[in-house]
């Protein structure tokens, strides 16, 4: 069944089909699949899939290539669940958190949710003093945050990029 997608430059979408659907999944499995590999495993000559890829870059379905490291090798093995609520919840202030959020790198992703928190961050640090350092003197100095919760990861179950 065709997915409908919305697209950056469009309204109305665009419509994936199951080669499109193919061709996404091999790329998140392997980015650096070429096209040839690629239109031999979705039954299409080199040209379409080629067309197909672009397609799907310029609609923003592709948004980046990127390669996944392995955390413990660049010595950012210790993984935390941070749940962030602000004291104000005004556009300016939650505004000045995002801005200082975006200049952490140790914050891997973040997310606006609802319930108890207002942030979800996902922090990798060294180990658990480089996040008692980062968590005091760097995420504790941020205006306006009222509480955070910190969860430590023991194991990771399921890890993907995969959307497809």
């Amino acid at each position: 069944m065709p997915i409908k997608v919305q697209t950056e430059n469009s309204t109305n979408g665009a419509t994936l089909d199951a080669k499109d659907l193919a061709i996404l999944r091999l790329l998140q499995a392997n980015a650096r699949t070429t096209v040839k590999e690629i239109a031999e495993q979705v039954h299409l000559s080199t040209t379409p899939v080629h067309d197909r890829i672009k397609r799907l870059e310029e609609n923003g379905v592709i948004r980046q290539y990127v390669a996944l490291l392995d955390a413990n090798k660049v010595r950012k093995g210790l993984k935390v669940i941070c749940y962030v609520s602000l004291k104000q919840h005004s556009k300016e202030a939650g505004g000045r958190f995002i801005q200082a959020i975006l200049q952490m790198p140790e914050v891997v992703e973040c997310y606006n949710i609802s319930g108890e928190f207002d942030f979800m961050l996902k922090i990798v640090a060294e180990d658990m003093n480089t996040y008692y350092d980062f968590h005091v003197n760097r995420l504790g100095e941020v205006e306006n945050i009222g509480n955070i919760q910190s969860v430590f990861v023991m194991g990771v179950i399921k890890e993907t990029t995969a959307l497809v």
